[in-house]
């Protein structure tokens, strides 16, 4: 949170709600043949269907309803068996017919959810729907007053993800887009790639006093393409806001664009309400059936959800929220645990923690310091498993296993053999540690002294030393009970 909004939010109450295209991963366009493709030469990817021409009739794309179907079942929605097409109306350069094919009033989808942890905390934001449409061309303003428009964007299928405006901080709306991004991507629906406008985000934000029950008057941010640009802007927003209220004045409804490199916004126009788009049915397009087996295909495609995922890791394995989100918000490190968990065989689910705990800190830290992925890592899910499995044995100590997993990922040896090559074993041999610490407790009498004298402190400096003259390889608790006893003596 910024500098900035936090005094705003003693008096203010933020009310924000989402409106989300995500681009569907077809090969052809929503409502004709032409390619789907990034990069492509401008203009080359067109038809007489996406240029409007006269005579021209749009056919949805099947291939694009079963990937929404999938986004609208993986979210909990109602799916409308039976819904229409309808004609949005607006002119501008890059919408050649004049008019945007998407839905109004008989979305495919309602209701649902976008489940997220925020602040620690599982959270849950409600939709108002999720519907189809084309999306538009790209307008290229050059130097001085020149504009250019690429078509090749018009016409690709799109979702349209509108959340209840339930969202209550930026940070807040940053995660939504993040647990939003990350399900598309694990639906296999769109690789949702931001910088390449295949998931853009519209944000409608309002301001109304603590404790106050109806709605202030909202402005919509266009066209944010970052998750940090969507924290950014929204904070600047509510910033904005509370100075105009605090001054007195009146907030206007109006559509503004952000300026991610800036940090600011402009107003682009006023903000436009349902009937300026002179919505109707597209009279070229009959009603979408949503058949059983289309229906049961979709649900049948669906994967293991992100929050499943983090459900089955928090009960199963054991490990806390936060690690459960990082873990799930990086599908290879959660692959990578699993088949850690795997490669343990009947102790792999009492082990899931501690594996976690390993790949989080020392393993993942090598591979950042490294700028590797998880998946080309030197030490590889069973070796991993395999590490944890020596340290819960008592064969060897978990600084010793630091040592040993710095070596496998250096050499790509198996921990097991490194211990072996190295006599890393642990000592636990009662006798042999026994005349350790007698001979460190007469090599120390002052300090003995003063830890009978109740300065019990002094046991750690015992069990250190200990350790120092075993070269690691004592077993802490046993030196630690055996210290305890001798020195008590």
């Amino acid at each position: 949170m910024s500098d900035a909004v936090a005094p705003v939010l003693r008096r203010w109450e933020p009310v924000i709600g989402l409106e989300v295209h995500v681009q569907l991963a077809t090969r052809s366009k929503a409502f004709s043949g032409s390619g789907v493709e990034f990069g492509a030469p401008p203009n080359s990817l067109t038809d007489p269907t996406v240029l409007g021409l006269p005579g021209a009739l749009p056919v949805y794309n099947a291939a694009a309803l079963a990937l929404a179907l999938r986004l609208g079942l993986a979210a909990g929605c109602t799916i409308r068996r039976r819904s229409r097409f309808a004609r949005k109306h607006y002119f501008y350069p890059d919408l050649p017919k004049g008019y945007q094919i998407s839905q109004y009033d008989e979305p495919l989808c309602e209701g649902g959810a976008i489940e997220l942890v925020c602040g620690g905390e599982r959270r849950r934001v409600p939709l108002t729907r999720i519907h189809l449409e084309e999306d538009a061309g790209k307008n290229v303003h050059g130097a001085g007053a020149t504009s250019l428009v690429d078509l090749n964007r018009a016409g690709v299928p799109l979702v349209e993800v509108v959340s209840e405006p339930a969202i209550t901080s930026a940070e807040e709306a940053a995660e939504y887009m993040r647990a939003l991004h990350l399900l598309v991507r694990t639906l296999g629906i769109s690789e949702a790639d931001m910088e390449k406008g295949q998931m853009r985000c519209d944000a409608n934000v309002s301001l109304r006093p603590r404790g106050a029950t109806t709605l202030g008057t909202r402005a919509e941010l266009k066209n944010i393409n970052s998750f940090r640009f969507v924290q950014k802007a929204i904070e600047h927003e509510i910033a904005r806001q509370a100075r105009i209220l605090d001054g007195g004045g009146a907030v206007v409804q109006e559509t503004r664009l952000w300026d991610g490199a800036a940090g600011t916004s402009q107003s682009l126009r006023g903000k436009e309400e349902a009937l300026d788009y002179r919505y109707f049915p597209d009279p070229d397009l009959p009603p979408l059936v949503v058949d059983d087996a289309t229906l049961d295909a979709a649900r049948a495609a669906l994967p293991e959800l992100p929050m499943t995922r983090l459900d089955r890791f928090v009960a199963t394995y054991g490990v806390s929220l936060d690690d459960a989100r990082t873990l799930v918000g990086d599908p290879a490190l959660a692959d990578f645990l699993d088949a850690a968990v795997a490669a343990s065989g009947a102790a792999g689910a009492r082990a899931g923690k501690a594996i976690a705990n390993w790949l989080l800190g020392d393993l993942l830290g090598m591979l950042n310091r490294d700028g590797r992925e998880v998946a080309a890592s030197p030490v590889g899910p069973a070796a991993l498993a395999a590490l944890v499995a020596l340290v819960d044995g008592d064969v060897i100590s978990g600084k010793i296993a630091k040592d040993v997993l710095a070596r496998a990922y250096a050499t790509g040896d198996a921990p097991d053999a490194i211990v072996e090559r190295e006599g890393l074993r642990q000592i636990t041999d009662t006798s042999a540690i026994e005349a350790i610490a007698r001979e460190l407790i007469a090599a120390n009498p002052k300090q003995a002294e003063q830890y009978r004298a109740g300065k019990t402190n002094l046991l750690g400096f015992f069990v250190g030393q200990l350790m120092k003259a075993s070269g690691g390889k004592a077993n802490p608790k046993l030196a630690s009970d055996l210290l305890t006893r001798l020195l008590s003596e």
